[in-house]
């Protein structure tokens, strides 16, 4: 006879007690495993039709599952496993019951709180029952509110969760578990990562809630799943509600509608937490699963530090088997062969594209589109997204494991400044940032442009550098002096020219926000226009509160003033100062960013007389530098495009 069981709560902390619901008065045989490790933790007579555990003290902050029969307790009986079956076969047994046990001091023994996705398994308990689940999507008969109290509501057949779970702690990984349920901004206040994993669908909005002002107070989430808070969900008291209609729920605030996040009336796209959404994603259903195996990502960013350690190129494919049964997408589009995200579906702008793979054939049995790994920034948090529901189920791939351990391993330390690639190596001598595009002088003298942005986006020739060796661009016009481009030639020449994308010698269109002086120095999209002179030895310049800075192979620093320069263009120069040794020079934000021979990184006030230089931090190997909004941006020969905040400053240099 089958005991059919279910459990007060989906959680609980150690020490306390959690209470069990069983449909017998008799005796009853009941095992505790650790679903992550089948390691037996308790094999016990107990009586119904309701049983108290006593959590212990020294239980591990895990996934259990709690075993009924009728008999003696069988603890040979271990926590099934992935078959490999697709789809899977059977359901979640009604004597079955899983349930975590929290950390009784959040953050204790580790940095890292994993969730487990006991909404989406309540959904899909008794699919296609009417009256009994809210499955399935469009069935008339489905039921809009299900109790958490009844038997079932474990893991599905094809248990997606059950890879990455039994992974983590043989891989090193002592971490914490709760709920989803549980997820809110005090519990999340002890950890720095959160990881979400396999198939975690059904969301609350103060599940969202708190996962997004976690980020925004800089902690760090891993989605190593796909599908994710896809349908809104309200948990009143026991009780999900998910109509997933909006002409059936009656709640009186639109934004709480149980319908899928993007979808009035709540209108809320999941990307803005996820980065991704299943929007733009794709599913392969029921006989068309099999389809999974034969799929894998492919490698469109292999510089970035998700990949380290992986051997992977651009253009690379990995991770065959990991993609499916449903998968999340940014909606991007190609520039110049490299992927960018459009932000139109409410992917936030920072969001970079990792890997892509296109699965718009899977249309023939579910739904067809992409998947896009990736990560982005939010708030002081970071996000990764693997975007797709088996990726815990292929981590013996030593491709995805790796990327799961880069991940982990970086998200879950204590926050470094430091620098990041994000762009291809390239032959820079100069570069200048302008509003949101970077600008940089070639080897061969040509213009380039990109933009400004995480993406490894390539470099676009626009025109001739003019024969200038260095290059920065003002936030403000000022004297009649435009927000264009400027550069020092060799001979020691000031020149000017838009900063307008565009090819040379154009007589059409021009920058937003550039400005043409009344001497006409400001030039045609495309043309260089000379200022005047530098002073003698100029290898460096930066522009700054209306102030250019010259810095020379003497070690001296000089500034002129637009006014100054507008009055007169054989203007003089004052001494600045020192250049404490630099080789690169630019202005943002108020300041005087110079790169020294010693690849170090100083700062000091754009006043046009001598102060006080910081030391701002280190630029291994950089030869070439720009600061714009808050960032520097760092190139040389022979090494890629990288960039790191403008913050932790060292303090005063002792003088010379």
């Amino acid at each position: 006879m089958t005991v059919r069981a279910h459990a007060t709560a989906t959680s609980c902390a150690q020490g306390e007690e959690l209470g069990f619901r069983l449909d017998t008065t008799g005796p009853v045989g009941v095992t505790v495993h650790d679903a992550t490790s089948d390691r037996l933790v308790l094999a016990a007579t107990v009586h119904g039709p309701s049983w108290t555990l006593r959590v212990p003290a020294d239980w591990p902050s895990s996934l259990y599952r709690a075993r009924f029969v009728s008999g003696p307790p069988e603890p040979d009986v271990l926590v099934p496993r992935p078959s490999g079956d697709l789809p899977g076969v059977g359901t979640s047994p009604d004597d079955e019951v899983y349930f975590v046990v929290r950390q009784a001091t959040p953050g204790a023994t580790s940095p890292i709180l994993v969730s487990v996705p006991f909404t989406t398994w309540q959904a899909y308990n008794r699919a296609g029952v009417p009256g009994e689940s809210v499955y399935w999507t469009e069935q008339p008969d489905r039921a809009y509110r299900v109790t958490f109290d009844r038997p079932g509501g474990g893991p599905p057949p094809e248990r997606w969760e059950d890879g990455l779970l039994r992974w983590l702690s043989p891989a090193g990984y002592t971490v914490e578990y709760c709920s989803g349920l549980d997820l809110d901004p005090g519990l999340l206040s002890a950890y720095r990562l959160l990881v979400v994993n396999g198939h975690d669908e059904y969301w609350s909005a103060g599940m969202r809630d708190a996962c997004e002002g976690f980020a925004r107070r800089g902690g760090n989430i891993a989605f190593f799943s796909g599908n994710t808070c896809w349908w809104q969900i309200r948990v009143e008291g026991r009780t999900l509600v998910c109509h997933r209609d909006p002409l059936t729920d009656p709640v009186d605030d639109p934004a709480l509608t149980t319908v899928e996040w993007s979808s009035a009336p709540v209108s809320r796209p999941e990307n803005s937490l996820t980065g991704v959404s299943f929007r733009n994603g794709a599913g392969t259903w029921g006989p068309s699963m099999p389809l999974m195996r034969e799929e894998s990502y492919t490698a469109r960013f292999a510089g970035h530090w998700a990949f380290e350690g992986t051997g992977l190129t651009d253009g690379d494919k990995f991770g065959q088997g990991s993609l499916g049964y449903e998968t999340d997408a940014a909606e991007f589009t190609e520039v110049m062969g490299v992927p960018r995200v459009t932000c139109r579906d409410g992917t936030p702008t920072t969001f970079v594209v990792l890997a892509t793979a296109d699965l718009r054939h899977w249309s023939s049995g579910g739904q067809g589109g992409w998947a896009t790994m990736g990560v982005f920034s939010l708030g002081r948090g970071t996000v990764f997204n693997a975007a797709t529901v088996n990726w815990g189920n292929t981590i013996h791939d030593p491709i995805v494991e790796r990327i799961t351990r880069n991940v982990i391993d970086r998200l879950s330390r204590p926050a470094v400044p430091g620098w990041e690639v994000i762009g291809p190596v390239a032959d820079v001598r100069a570069l200048a940032a302008s509003g949101s595009a970077l600008y940089a002088v070639s080897g061969d003298d040509a213009l380039l442009t990109r933009e400004l942005c995480g993406q490894n986006m390539q470099w676009m020739p626009i025109g001739r550098a003019g024969g200038v060796l260095c290059l920065d661009a003002p936030r403000e016009a000022g004297a009649g002096l435009g927000t264009g481009l400027y550069g020092v030639t060799a001979e020691g020449v000031l020149r000017y020219r838009e900063a307008a994308p565009g090819p040379a010698g154009s007589t059409t269109g021009s920058a937003a926000g550039s400005t043409a002086g009344p001497m006409g120095w400001a030039g045609g999209p495309g043309e260089w226009t000379d200022l005047g002179g530098a002073p003698a030895g100029t290898i460096a310049l930066a522009v700054q509160d209306g102030t250019f800075f010259a810095a020379t192979f003497a070690g001296r620093l000089w500034a002129v003033t637009f006014a100054e320069l507008a009055a007169s263009p054989q203007a003089p120069w004052h001494d600045a100062g020192d250049s404490a040794g630099a080789v690169c020079l630019s202005g943002s934000n108020g300041r005087v960013y110079a790169l020294g021979a010693d690849h170090r990184l100083r700062t000091r006030l754009p006043v046009p007389g001598p102060a006080a230089w910081s030391l701002l931090g280190e630029a291994p190997g950089a030869a070439v530098l720009t600061a714009h909004a808050g960032l520097l941006v760092t190139a040389a020969s022979g090494q890629p495009l990288r960039w790191r905040a403008a913050t932790t400053f060292a303090g005063p240099l002792p003088p010379d």
